[in-house]
């Protein structure tokens, strides 16, 4: 174990580092093992990931930041008007109101009440 000094927002903490152990027992430094991980990564078969609800003839709203989906405000196949409030996206405590930015058809909802997301998700589509 190593042991380092760590300052964070002016707060100084003690850490302890665990070097990482190789299959055979040699010991890594961090860079080693961080090479070694990336060769297995890139060396690996890449299977295809189905995506759901994919649209192809539809634009996607996505999400302008990580948060937690509050409500759906609007159901498959209904109609909305530019303005119109899709989602409500909880981020930092502060309901932020997703709107259509046209006029359109809601064809696709990626998500549900309760769901956690990251910046870019698709959260649904408006044809």
């Amino acid at each position: 174990m190593k042991k380092f000094i760590v300052t964070v927002n002016g707060k100084k903490y003690d850490v302890e580092v665990e070097e990482v152990k190789d299959i055979a027992g040699e010991e890594k430094s961090p860079e080693e093992t961080a090479t070694k991980n990336n060769e297995v990564k890139t060396s690996a078969k890449s299977t295809p990931v189905e995506v759901k609800n994919e649209v192809k003839d539809g634009s996607a709203i996505n999400a302008p930041m990580p948060g937690t989906i509050l409500d759906v405000k609007v159901s498959q196949g209904q109609a909305v008007k530019k303005g119109d409030v899709l989602l409500i996206l909880e981020a930092m405590k502060m309901e932020n109101e997703i709107t259509s930015p046209y006029d359109g058809t809601v064809i696709s909802i990626n998500v549900s009440k309760g769901a956690s997301v990251n910046t870019g998700d698709v959260l649904l589509y408006v044809k």
